[in-house]
């Protein structure tokens, strides 16, 4: 699998690693400022994928066409869809959804329309811009019922803490993988004791062991 029509006409770059016929998909998209060939993001994808999932990951329409903007909420909704119609023939036995940053969120949106999914791996989901606190944009996690994974810096300048906490404590289903003084591209600064490498393989065991 290359490429995925979105249904505005875009073909959709798409990259998938681990077996086929694996018994857990996990699909990711990246944030709105990266791509899927971001470096972090391909040492993510391959490094869950050796431990046994299929990972699948993927570039929305507007980064497709070279665009820096992103596009509208619906549009994004209707690409990620489209990779899911294709991730699920042959259907997996069980398939997760998620991403990083705004790729997340567009997930949820997924979710929330209803789609089947075995849950949800949110990388610093983006409850607000930096700067401008509110929980507006988690109104529609109540509507979703598959479990959702949170993995989150304490530092995340879009996701002030005290509100991301008072938003996961009215959802039954969500859980927290905290990450201490780690900010939105979840790195930390030296004076932890922590190295970024560290963190992301950490990060790694946390989603390989929750999507089981």
């Amino acid at each position: 699998m290359t490429h995925v029509e979105s249904p505005d006409g875009t073909r959709l770059p798409v990259r998938a690693v681990g077996p086929a016929n694996a018994s857990v998909t996990l699909v990711l998209a990246p944030g709105a400022g990266t791509s899927m060939s971001h470096p972090s993001l391909v040492h993510l994808q391959t490094a869950i994928a050796a431990r046994g999932p299929r990972v699948v990951m993927f570039d929305f329409p507007y980064r497709a066409r070279g665009r820096g903007a992103p596009d509208r909420m619906p549009v994004l909704v209707e690409a990620y869809r489209a990779v899911i119609d294709a991730v699920r023939s042959p259907p997996p036995a069980r398939l997760f959804i998620g991403g990083r940053s705004m790729g997340g969120r567009v997930a949820s949106h997924v979710a929330a329309a209803k789609t089947p999914v075995a849950g949800l791996v949110f990388l610093s989901f983006p409850l607000h811009p930096p700067g401008k606190p509110g929980i507006e944009r988690a109104a529609h996690l109540q509507t979703i019922e598959a479990p959702m994974r949170f993995i989150q810096g304490t530092r995340d300048t879009f996701a002030r803490w005290d509100l991301l906490e008072r938003v996961l404590a009215t959802l039954p289903t969500a859980s927290l993988f905290a990450i201490p003084d780690a900010d939105h591209s979840l790195h930390v600064p030296k004076r932890t004791g922590r190295t970024n490498d560290e963190v992301q393989a950490a990060i790694i065991d946390d989603i390989t062991a929750w999507i089981g």
